[in-house]
C-alpha cells in the first residue's frame, strides 16, 4: 500500500504515521491481493479536536470514513473501524445482489465471514421532493441554504449551467459538488 499522509496544524510524527500504517494494513486481509494499491490520510487538529479522514479510491468503489475524537490514536481507531464496518456491510451487499462475474464482488475475499442479515439493509424513500432549479451563483446558493435552515442546496450554477449542490461543512464553512 502507498500511503499519503498529511497533517493539518498538525506535524505527522513517526510515531503517528507507523500507527496508521499497522492500522489500516490490517483491512488488507478483506481483500484479494493487490487491490489496495493508496491509501490517503488527512488528519487534523481544530478547536481541541483531532479529526482523521481516510480515503482508499479503488477501481470500483471508493472507501471513506472520517473520525472526530479528544485523542487522535483513539480516533483512527474508530476511523479504521467504521471502515472494516463499511467493507463488512459492501461485501455482504455485493454477494447478495450481483452474483455476474468480474463485478465488485471479485475484490473481496471469499473466506471471511459475512456480516449478519439486518433488516435495515433495504433502502426505503420515505419522501419525494420536486422542485425547479433556479439559476443562480454560489454566493446566492449559500445564502439561500442558510434562510432554509439546511445543511445543503441544490441549483443550477449560472455560469456554467451544470447541477450544483453547496453543503455545510462539520467545520462551519461552506463546500461545493459540482460534476466533472
Amino acid at each position: 500500500m502507498n500511503f499519503n499522509i498529511r497533517g493539518e496544524n498538525l506535524e505527522v510524527t513517526p510515531a503517528l504515521r507507523s500507527y496508521v500504517e499497522k492500522k489500516v494494513a490490517k483491512l488488507e486481509k478483506y481483500f484479494e491481493a493487490g487491490t489496495i494499491s493508496d491509501v490517503h490520510v488527512s488528519m487534523q487538529v481544530f478547536n481541541n479536536q483531532q479529526i482523521i479522514e481516510i480515503t482508499i479510491p479503488m477501481s470500483q468503489l471508493l472507501l471513506r470514513a472520517e473520525e472526530t475524537h479528544t485523542d487522535m490514536y483513539a480516533a483512527i481507531d474508530l476511523v479504521v473501524e467504521k471502515l472494516e464496518r463499511q467493507i463488512r456491510k459492501h461485501k455482504t451487499k455485493v454477494n447478495r445482489k450481483f452474483r455476474q462475474s468480474g463485478g465488485v464482488k471479485y475484490m473481496f475475499r471469499n473466506d471471511l465471514p459475512q456480516e449478519p442479515q439486518e433488516d435495515d439493509d433495504d433502502i426505503e424513500i420515505v419522501r419525494t421532493k420536486r422542485f425547479t432549479l433556479k439559476p443562480m451563483d454560489t454566493e446566492e446558493a449559500v445564502l439561500q441554504m442558510d434562510m432554509l435552515g439546511h445543511n445543503f442546496f441544490v441549483f443550477s450554477n449560472a455560469i456554467n449551467g451544470e447541477t450544483n449542490v453547496v453543503y455545510k461543512r462539520k467545520d462551519g464553512r461552506y463546500g461545493l459538488i459540482e460534476p466533472e
